[in-house]
Formats: structure tokens, C-alpha cells, sequence
């Protein structure tokens, strides 16, 4: 065989090579697009609150293909309560983690797909939504944000040892197991009134304590609360530890004028100092009101089409669990309706 013949042979293969090489090359690509599209969800929830797992019942029961972004901390807010005993169908109450663990089961059955990771960044800036958990990303056609929101807190040790152990954040959840106790509510806002008052319904005593010397709340919420002889007012006054071992049995309060110490007897202590909602990863791309609430713009869609809210973090002002739920019913079904629209 001549010199000119070896090399022909050796180009045939070499080309031969190349074509082989490329024909792989564009199978895995095929391969990894169709991969891609198979993750490619319907719906992806962000949170797993009653607002979350409501959703996904209702959007994994449509046949949607439904992933929820559950976090480290799933359940939200009620995986830190005891017993609830105003969330509709349960007579003799549940407790607040039962109840979260039924609803994700719930929601499994028609076959919604939970991760447990917390969500780091959202891109809702094009077709599909792209959210984020540390370097793994997810994409959806819609998205729904729950959230949630976090009571502010004091900031203490004992705060976070006792809580939901006389600790709370929520009267209208936990007034009713301090029936002919002693509580205080800490606040000077509308909200701490409102709560003041209403614990009046069950304590036998109620202290109101604000760390400065005016109220910020309304006049005719500051009328009540000094009309009403159940409760007792501490301006000038503020926490700086939550009394007790295994439950809440006093505070120890500094006075902020005189740097004074001194301890009162309780039974509870109900947190009123505003609400955070968790919506820092979404500011730049959906609309918040000035105190960070998502801002529902037709129905619960945002000022993102395809993107939906539900629960707390749109809500400030009711925070209930059944309120989080219906409203996850209600963007789980508006996002179903938005895809039906996309249909040509």
C-alpha cells in the first residue's frame, strides 16, 4: 500500500470519527432537552403553610405537574403552635404539626412532589419562571409564592425557649387556653390594642407594655383599652427576659428611662410588634407594598404574569391558617385558569 492510499484511509476513519463523535454529540443533546423539559414543572409552590400545601392540593388534583419548594422549616407558622382549635373539621382540635403533615399528605396523593430546600433566588423575567435552592435550579411555567410571614421578635434566649409554651404571637390562635390567667401583650400599635382587648374575652388580667411613652395606635383603640378594667397599662417599659423553665411564669422588665428593673407575675405573653413578611429574594421582581407584602394584582396573580401569592405574605391583616388555606385554593385555581388561557 502506497503513502498516498494510508493517508486516505486514515482521513476516511478520521472523518468517519468526527461524524460518529457528532451524531453523539447531537443524541445527548436531544437527550439532555428532552430531560429538560421533562423537569420542566407546571407549577412550583415556594412554601409549605397551609397557603403552600392548599395550592398544590389543588393543582396537582387538576393533573398539573406540581413541585413544592417546601424549605428546611416546612409547615410554617403552625408547626410552632400546640393545639389549634379554630381551623374548621376538627372538633376537638389538632396539633398545629399533625395538621401541616395531613395536608402535605394530602397534597402527595395527587402527586405533588416535595424538596426540602430553602429557596435562595427567583429569575420570573422570562418564559419558563426560574427559582433557585443554593445551585440546583427549577423550572416552572407558573409560580406561587406562600411564603409566609414571621412574627418580629424581641430577640431573647427565653423568648425562643418558651415559645409556644406561653409565648405567642397570635391571641386570637392562643387566647383561649389563658382562660382566668394573667398575660401581657407587648405593643403600642394598633394590632397590641386589638389584642389587649381581646384577651379580656379569657384572662382575668391583662398587661399592656410598650417601651415608650406615647402609643403609636388610633385614639379610639387607646379609649378602649384604658376604658377596660382588665387591663393594666406599663409605659416606658420593655422585656428583656421571659420568665420560667418549662413554661412562661413572669417577665423581667428594665424601665427605658431609668434603666430600672423589675418582675412581673404571667402566665403568657402575646408578641404584637408587626409582622415580617418573607419576601426579600422577590423584591426586585415582583411589586411589595412599603412594609414588604406582595401586592396582588388581578385576583392573586402579581405584577408578574404567571406568578401567584397566596397566605400571609400578602396579608396583613388577618393571618390565619383557614385565611392562608383559602387563599391558596384560590391561586392554586387561578393558576390552573392562567395555563388554560396559554392554550392555543
Amino acid at each position: 500500500m502506497n503513502v498516498n492510499e494510508t493517508r486516505k484511509r486514515t482521513n476516511v476513519c478520521s472523518l468517519s470519527g468526527f461524524r460518529i463523535s457528532g451524531l453523539f454529540a447531537i443524541i445527548n443533546q436531544v437527550l439532555f432537552n428532552r430531560n429538560k423539559m421533562s423537569d420542566l414543572y407546571d407549577v412550583i409552590v415556594i412554601g409549605s403553610g397551609p397557603a403552600g400545601h392548599t395550592a398544590a392540593i389543588y393543582a396537582s388534583r387538576a393533573d398539573l405537574k406540581v413541585l413544592v419548594l417546601e424549605g428546611w422549616q416546612p409547615g410554617g407558622q403552625l408547626t410552632t403552635t400546640t393545639e389549634v382549635e379554630n381551623f374548621p373539621g376538627f372538633k376537638d382540635g389538632i396539633m398545629g404539626p399533625q395538621l401541616m403533615a395531613e395536608m402535605k399528605a394530602q397534597a402527595e396523593r395527587f402527586g405533588s412532589e416535595y424538596i426540602t430546600k430553602d429557596v435562595t433566588k427567583v429569575d420570573f423575567s422570562g418564559s419558563p419562571k426560574k427559582v433557585y435552592a443554593g445551585e440546583d435550579e427549577y423550572q416552572g411555567k407558573t409560580v406561587i409564592i406562600a411564603t409566609g410571614a414571621k412574627p418580629r421578635r424581641l430577640g431573647l434566649e427565653s423568648e425562643d425557649r418558651l415559645w409556644a409554651k406561653g409565648v405567642s404571637a397570635c391571641a386570637t390562635c392562643d387566647g383561649f387556653f389563658f382562660r382566668d390567667k394573667t398575660v401581657a401583650v407587648i405593643g403600642g400599635g394598633d394590632s397590641a390594642m386589638e389584642e389587649a382587648n381581646f384577651l379580656t374575652k379569657f384572662a382575668s388580667k391583662v398587661y399592656l407594655i410598650h417601651r415608650r411613652e406615647d402609643f403609636r395606635a388610633s385614639e379610639i383603640m387607646i379609649d378602649r383599652v384604658e376604658a377596660n378594667e382588665k387591663i393594666e397599662i406599663l409605659l416606658n417599659k420593655a422585656p428583656i427576659e421571659v420568665l420560667g423553665e418549662n413554661n412562661v411564669t413572669g417577665l423581667k422588665l428594665k424601665d427605658t428611662k431609668t434603666e430600672e428593673e423589675s418582675e412581673i407575675a404571667v402566665d403568657g405573653m402575646f408578641l404584637a410588634i408587626g409582622h415580617v413578611p418573607v419576601t426579600d429574594i422577590f423584591k426586585d421582581q415582583i411589586e411589595l407594598d412599603g412594609h414588604g407584602f406582595a401586592v396582588p394584582k388581578e385576583h392573586t396573580m402579581t405584577s408578574k404574569e404567571g406568578v401567584f401569592v397566596a397566605g400571609d405574605v400578602a396579608d396583613s391583616r388577618y393571618r390565619q391558617g383557614i385565611t392562608a388555606a383559602g387563599m391558596g385554593c384560590m391561586a392554586g385555581i387561578d393558576a390552573i385558569r392562567w395555563l388554560d388561557d396559554q392554550v392555543v
